[in-house]
């Protein structure tokens, strides 16, 4: 049985960062998705709520939103699928996964077709709210317009508003995750960054499968700057990470 605190108050009041949010919940557990909307409401997101993948793409592409929360089992379309349909027409959007499948390789399945994180049933609502205020902190509508927003790394130039990185020929546009933890790196290039520091940091706490995350993401970060010889994403055995530039 799916975990979660029906007691509204004893959930923090609406942050006015992330408060006006718009999110799209796929969910078809009827129960679940009446608690988790009502909990979510009330602390100021405006939530669409789907019951199937089908539909929920169907409302993802008539209307705007800021984050999107996705079973993974559904009908018509499970949440896999969707979260791939979703990327093909926004690659920034964040996705959270809300799955009953406890197993690593399902989960970063997830994370390798665009998801940027995941949420083991049961969850606690609690966990829910952090987490979506996480990403909508870090998200492009809430970057303040004075930080700096352009980098140069090696033959790269790093659009991190726009989320693009560009060297030569090669272009990409990165999720928001990804340019989130690029940016880690480069405000800390040549150093050595312990794996506690990027996971508190990015994803907002530690445990061992955000650390498979980060090996994902650290593996897609490889791969976008493999047209720079001079640079290196080097694996620090036992501690975390260095960007040697």
């Amino acid at each position: 049985m799916t975990s979660y605190n029906t007691r509204k108050n004893t959930i923090s009041p609406a942050n006015p960062i992330t408060m006006n949010a718009r999110i799209l919940y796929v969910e078809d557990d009827e129960t679940l998705s009446f608690v988790t909307r009502d909990n979510l409401e009330l602390q100021g997101y405006k939530i669409t709520h789907s019951v199937d993948g089908k539909s929920g793409l169907d409302l993802f592409l008539s209307q705007e939103f800021d984050l999107c929360i996705l079973d993974v089992m559904l009908p018509e379309m499970d949440g896999f699928t969707l979260a791939q349909e979703i990327r093909k027409h926004n690659v920034e959007i964040p996705i959270l996964f809300l799955t009953a499948k406890s197993l690593k390789e399902d989960k970063l399945h997830g994370l390798k077709l665009g998801g940027d994180d995941y949420l083991t049933k049961p969850f606690s609502i609690e966990e829910l709210i952090l987490k979506i205020e996480i990403f909508l902190r870090r998200s492009k509508i809430n970057t303040p317009s004075q930080a700096p927003t352009i980098y140069q790394l090696g033959c790269y130039q790093f659009d991190y508003k726009n989320l693009e990185l560009t060297c030569d020929n090669f272009q990409k546009t990165l999720t928001q995750r990804e340019a989130d933890l690029l940016k880690f790196f480069i405000e800390r290039k040549n150093q050595v960054l312990k794996r506690s520091l990027i996971l508190e940091s990015i994803w907002g706490e530690d445990d061992y499968f955000l650390g498979r995350s980060l090996d994902v993401f650290i593996s897609r970060l490889r791969k976008y700057l493999k047209e720079d010889k001079n640079l290196k994403v080097e694996n620090i055995h036992g501690v975390g990470f260095r960007l040697n530039v």
